[in-house]
């Protein structure tokens, strides 16, 4: 009878750390479409490293909803084969999660060097593609930045060099003149590429945070599920 309240304990904790997991997998979601929807008005860039990091997130959070309501149906059924199954599949999105956060520190440096390259290359385009000339605009108001690393950056670009003028999203306050012989006191001083930056660094820390407890409850959930595989495996009643 212990053996049997143990396993009947172990049942309903696979149970509840699959209701944990699932939720889990909606929040990854939630930050997934966040960052997308804000990585839009700041990514107006080429840089697949980049953009598709939002993407990857929204990837991981489906994949973990589908396979915790697996593993809540194999736990409630008390199928060998299914919890097995849920067992294998949280082992490699754990090892997937640990590498793809490798590769990221690894690569952190060349996801910089795409992003600054892209931004540069929407600035050169600035007034000729539309949609990158609203984009740029929308990402200079909402970071209140102006250029790739300052103002000055655009004095490179011919169009604005030839009359010593900047975008006027890059003003301060929005006047006919503003964007005139720009200085530090009528336009943005700070480049997008560091006001960018700091966004990023503030906010990885809220996807640091749910990466770990995620991480926590796969763990977690690894070895409940190993145990009830074991009672299952023996021919135990677990109900």
């Amino acid at each position: 009878m212990a053996l049997e309240g143990g396993m009947k304990c172990v049942k309903f904790l696979v149970f509840i750390f699959n209701f944990i997991f699932w939720v889990c997998g909606v929040a990854l979601v939630a930050i997934g479409i966040y960052a997308q929807v804000a990585l839009n008005k700041a990514l107006v860039v080429g840089s697949a490293p980049a953009a598709s990091s939002p993407v990857a997130i929204l990837v991981v959070g489906i994949v973990i909803f589908f396979v915790s309501f697996f593993g809540c149906c194999g736990a409630w059924k008390e199928s060998y084969c299914m919890v097995t199954t849920f067992a294998v599949l949280l082992s490699i999105i754990f090892l997937v999660e640990i590498a793809a956060a490798i590769a990221g520190y690894v690569f952190k440096d060349k996801v910089r060097s795409k992003l600054e390259e892209g931004l540069w290359d929407t600035m050169r385009k600035y007034g000729e593609d539309q949609p990158l000339t609203e984009a740029v605009d929308k990402l200079q108001e909402d970071f209140h930045c102006c250029g790739a690393s300052n103002y000055t950056d655009w004095s490179t670009i011919e169009q604005f060099r030839a009359n010593d003028t900047v975008p006027r999203s890059c003003c301060r306050i929005d006047t006919t003149t503003c964007n005139v012989h720009p200085s530090p006191a009528t336009v943005y001083e700070k480049g997008c590429l560091p006001a960018m930056e700091a966004w990023m660094k503030k906010n990885i820390l809220i996807v640091a945070a749910v990466a770990l407890g995620i991480a926590f409850f796969e763990i977690l959930g690894i070895i409940f599920t190993c145990c009830l595989m074991k009672g299952i495996r023996s021919g135990y009643e677990v109900m």
